[in-house]
């Protein structure tokens, strides 16, 4: 991820078994810590490599409602990322339901963009798209555990819709943002998302991976985090 609200990047560096049923959590950085410098290369180099899946059965639903309350603070999870990572926020009713901000620079792009609600210049975007996560591993796990991964902070970041729209479903392999200062924060969550939550990456992704953060081998990992389990009440979804 990139420069946040307050300069903070979120990801996760926790690795996480795909079967039981207790919610992990992060050690003690807390959201918007990293692990230290370097570990982004040696946590790519570190992720088991398979195969791609068959997108076979894959469906939004699949990964809960969106936007669910996961962290229980009576907002959803859009509201919370808008209002992490926009300057300038202005909300209506409240302080959830944020109605403009912006997004300077937007991390994906580098551009200045204005967010308004109910206009499509700004999507809230999956780092590890929920496809693609599906097809390598998710596919496999119980509902609490996909309702988590699709609303922790840590793989959702504000950009620039139109660029986002760009990418699709894509992995490191196929997709990097335009704005090359980002790449290196990007793709080092994306290796944080899949280390904590135990997906899996192709050779190529794998390959494309490390060629970025060779680049930048003092790379942190990002860190923190929600747990990987939602709560109970949307685990029977």
């Amino acid at each position: 991820m990139t420069r946040l609200k307050g300069g903070a990047v979120t990801a996760v560096a926790v690795l996480v078994a795909v079967s039981g049923c207790t919610a992990e959590r992060t050690g003690d950085s807390g959201p918007g810590g990293t692990a230290p410098g370097g570990a982004a290369l040696a946590a790519a180099d570190a992720l088991t490599v398979k195969g791609r899946a068959p997108k076979t059965g894959y469906s939004r639903d699949r990964f809960g409602a969106a936007w669910a309350d996961t962290d229980s603070n009576s907002c959803d999870t859009r509201d919370d990322v808008l209002k992490r990572d926009l300057r300038d926020v202005r909300f209506t009713d409240g302080t959830c339901k944020v109605s403009y901000g912006l997004l300077d620079p937007d991390p994906y792009s580098g551009k200045k963009v204005t967010y308004r609600r109910g206009r499509s210049q700004v999507d809230v975007d999956h780092v590890v798209a929920l496809s693609d996560a599906w097809q390598k591993g998710a596919k496999y796990w119980d509902p609490s555990k996909r309702i988590a991964l699709a609303n922790d902070p840590l793989n959702l970041v504000a950009v620039d819709a139109s660029t986002n729209r760009s990418k699709g479903d894509g992995d490191a392999a196929t997709w990097l943002p335009p704005a090359k200062a980002y790449r290196c924060p990007y793709v080092a969550a994306q290796v944080a998302v899949k280390k904590k939550y135990g997906l899996w990456v192709t050779a190529a992704e794998k390959a494309a991976m490390k060629k970025v953060l060779a680049a930048c081998p003092d790379q942190k990992l990002p860190t923190g985090g929600n747990p990987t389990r939602a709560p109970e009440r949307f685990r029977a979804r």
